[in-house]
């Protein structure tokens, strides 16, 4: 299985309930938005150390450069448009949730309930 295929499958929505691991929903809940940042931040992270290691090893940038910089007002407004899109896929949890309430899908043992009716 190649990443694209693997990135597909992890921003897959599941059917049916999502398992609960933890005392209340709440808690779950906030435990997956925490495991979701730290896994954004430990990618980050990765990735900025090698950039950071490339440009200075290359004498591209100095990091004293790197620590200066401020960046243009395109820019600005291009970070705040991301700031605003990796704060939806943190809360992705939630939104999940909201969705599943309004939906009218009902749990396997929902449909089991009926069906015993």
């Amino acid at each position: 299985m190649d990443f694209a295929e693997k990135l597909s499958l992890a921003n897959t929505r599941a059917k049916g309930k999502r398992p609960q691991y933890l005392q209340d929903k709440q808690t779950e809940q906030v435990m997956a938005i925490t495991m979701a940042l730290a896994m954004e931040l430990h990618s980050t992270k990765e990735r900025l150390a090698s950039l950071e290691c490339l440009l200075a090893d290359k004498g591209i940038i100095s990091r004293d450069e790197l620590d200066n910089f401020q960046p243009s007002a395109t820019e600005t407004a291009k970070r705040s448009l991301d700031t605003q899109e990796y704060l939806n896929r943190i809360l992705l949890v939630l939104d999940q949730e909201k969705q599943a309430m309004t939906s009218n899908d009902k749990s396997v043992a929902e449909v089991l309930e009926e069906l015993k009716d």
